[in-house]
C-alpha cells in the first residue's frame, strides 16, 4: 500500500496542476475577451477621412470584412466576420460608400444595411504630391490642381487655429512641432505624407490637407512605441528622413546613409549635408557653391551643428524606415555621383576626398 505521504504528495502535484490549468484558461479567456473588444473599436477615433470603398454584388459577410480591412476601416476581419455572425446582423447591400476609421462597428453595420449609392461619386481629380516635396511645392500643386490658391493653402497652414486643432487630433504626430514651431519655417513642413489623393466637387482645403495630416499619421503609426523607445521624437525622425529622402535613392542607400549621420551625430560632427543648404536658400540646386556654404540660417548644417529646427520637405514612407531602422556601420562620409546615381561610402576623410577626385571631378 501507498504511504499516507505519498499519497498527499500526488495530490499536491494534481491540485497544482488543475489550478495552473483553470489559471491559464481564465488569462485565455480574459485576453480573449480584450482582443475581441479592442478589435471592434474604431480603427482611428480622431481620423477624418473618408474612404471610397465598393461592395460588389454578392458579397459574403466575410468579402465584406476582407474589404473594409484592407481598405483599412476596421482592425480585423476575422473579428468583425466574427460578430456578424454572433449577432445575427445580415441585410447587408452592395454599392458604393464612404466609411471612415474613425467609424464604429454598429455605425459600420447600419451604413451596410442601409445600403450604399449604385454609382461612386464621381471625385472632382486627383491631387499628386511626389516624395521630397516642400510644402511651398505643395502649395503650387494644390494650386494648379484644385480650385484653392497658393495664398489659401499658406493661409490656413499657418493659421493658429488650424494648427492647434490639428494638434488636438494628431497629438502624437504634432505635439512637438508645436512646440518648436515658432522656430520653424513651417510647422507642416514634413508632416504632409506624399501619395495621390482624391477629391470630390465639396472637399475643402481643410480636409484636403487634414488627409494629408492623417495619411502620414498612419504611416507613423505603428512606430511611435519605437521612437520613444529611442529616446527620440517624431520631429527629429522626420527631420533626419527629409535630409535621407533627397540624398539616397535606393532603400539600401538611405539606410547607409541614416547610419552616416546618426554616426556624425554621436561624434558631435556637423551633418553637412547639402540638402539643408538648398532649403536655407530657399531654392533647389544640384550643386551647391563654396559661397552657398556661407548662407546664415538655423537650417545650414553645415554652419550648425545638429539637426537644425525641423524637415526640410515632406518625405516618403521608405526614407523613414530607413531613419528609424538604419545601417550599422562605421561609415562617416558619403557622396553621390549624380550622373550614375551611385553613392559611395567612407570611413575616413581621406578615403572620402579620393572618392570626391575621382567621381565628382
Amino acid at each position: 500500500m501507498p504511504d499516507k505521504n505519498s499519497t498527499k504528495t500526488v495530490r499536491k502535484i494534481v491540485l497544482s496542476i488543475v489550478s495552473i490549468l483553470i489559471i491559464l484558461i481564465i488569462v485565455l479567456f480574459v485576453s480573449g475577451y480584450k482582443y475581441y473588444t479592442s478589435s471592434l473599436e474604431p480603427l482611428d477615433p480622431e481620423s477624418n477621412t473618408d474612404v471610397p470603398i465598393e461592395i460588389p454584388i454578392g458579397s459574403s459577410r466575410t468579402d465584406i470584412a476582407r474589404i473594409l480591412e484592407e481598405n483599412d476601416i476596421i482592425k480585423s476581419a476575422f473579428v468583425f466576420n466574427y460578430h456578424l455572425r454572433f449577432s445575427g446582423e445580415e441585410g447587408f447591400q452592395a454599392g458604393y460608400y464612404l466609411f471612415s476609421p474613425s467609424m464604429s462597428t454598429e455605425e459600420i453595420v447600419t451604413q451596410l444595411q442601409e445600403g450604399g449609392t449604385p454609382i461612386m461619386e464621381e471625385s472632382a481629380g486627383k491631387l499628386t504630391i511626389p516624395e521630397g516635396f516642400t510644402v511651398e511645392q505643395v502649395a503650387i500643386v494644390i494650386e494648379q490642381q484644385t480650385d484653392y490658391s497658393v495664398d489659401d493653402f499658406f493661409e490656413l497652414i499657418e493659421s493658429d487655429d488650424f494648427l492647434e486643432a490639428k494638434a488636438e487630433e494628431y497629438p502624437e504626430l504634432l505635439d512637438k512641432a508645436m512646440e518648436v514651431k515658432d522656430d520653424t519655417l513651417y510647422t507642416l513642413e514634413g508632416y504632409l505624407y506624399p501619395a495621390t489623393y482624391e477629391f470630390l466637387d465639396d472637399t475643402s482645403l481643410d480636409g484636403l490637407i487634414t488627409q494629408m495630416i492623417d495619411r502620414m499619421d498612419q504611416v507613423l503609426n505603428e512606430h511611435y512605441t519605437e521612437i520613444e523607445n529611442k529616446e527620440t521624437t517624431v520631429h527629429n525622425i522626420l527631420t533626419l528622413a527629409s535630409f535621407v529622402e533627397r540624398e539616397g535613392i535606393t532603400y539600401e542607400d538611405r539606410e547607409k546613409i541614416a547610419g552616416v549621420f546618426y554616426n556624425r551625430l554621436n561624434e558631435g560632427m556637423p551633418l553637412q549635408t547639402d540638402v539643408s543648404v538648398t532649403y536655407a536658400l530657399g531654392e533647389h540646386q544640384e550643386r551647391i557653391t563654396y559661397d552657398d556654404l556661407d548662407v546664415d540660417s538655423p537650417y545650414n548644417l553645415y554652419e550648425y551643428r545638429g539637426l537644425g529646427p525641423g524637415p526640410v520637405n515632406n518625405p516618403s514612407e521608405d526614407a523613414i524606415l530607413a531613419t528609424l531602422y538604419p545601417a550599422e556601420t562605421d561609415y562617416m562620409y558619403f557622396l553621390a555621383d549624380l550622373s550614375t546615381r551611385e553613392v559611395y561610402f567612407s570611413e575616413t576623410y581621406e578615403q572620402h576626398l579620393e572618392y570626391k577626385n575621382k567621381y565628382l571631378k
